[in-house]
């Protein structure tokens, strides 16, 4: 069984919220500001993997406005690191790795997140528990290839340990190469 998880974005100073249902039913949604429970759907937007709401407090003082996203929960997968270790998989760990690739480069937060959505997608539809680290990696090579050449090279270079200047020019050639 799936639940519904719920972030609540403050966009005025950038503080975050989660709330979660309960086994009694969900949890109420409060105001991030008054801490108000009474709050209204103002605009709600659906995407793909996200439900947009725009909510205004009802409280007559506040009135204050935020925007909530809303998620069907996933089932847990694990990560196989290369050592054996399990971990849990993050979602956020590979937007950082993603955003730290193509730093100070002409890539939007949204590619970012689609390749990112792209990725959990595939990953969760094999059906398996547990997936290699190697398999992430590699999937997010081949986004990054076609995404951006520089943020490929950045992320491959730690990836792949590149211990030498010549293994590191043998990837230059084989992305020159494609």
């Amino acid at each position: 069984m799936r639940s519904l998880y719920v972030v609540a974005y403050n966009r005025c100073t950038h503080y975050r919220w989660a709330y979660a249902g309960t086994l009694w039913g969900p949890s109420p949604l409060i105001c991030p500001t008054c801490r108000q429970s009474e709050t209204r759907v103002v605009d709600s937007r659906d995407d793909e993997t996200v439900v947009r709401r725009r909510r205004e407090c009802l409280d007559p003082v506040c009135k204050h406005r935020f925007t909530t996203y809303e998620r069907m929960e996933t089932p847990r997968l694990m990560v196989v690191k290369k050592d054996g270790r399990r971990e849990q998989y993050s979602r956020e760990k590979i937007l950082s790795g993603l955003r730290k690739a193509c730093e100070k480069r002409p890539v939007s937060e949204h590619q970012l997140e689609v390749v990112a959505a792209d990725m959990e997608r595939e990953l969760f539809a094999r059906g398996e528990s547990e997936v290699p680290s190697t398999t992430i990696g590699e999937k997010i090579m081949e986004a990054l290839r076609t995404l951006d050449k520089v943020a490929y090279i950045r992320f491959a270079s730690v990836y792949r340990s590149f211990r030498d200047v010549e293994s590191f020019q043998e990837e230059l050639a084989t992305l020159l190469s494609k």
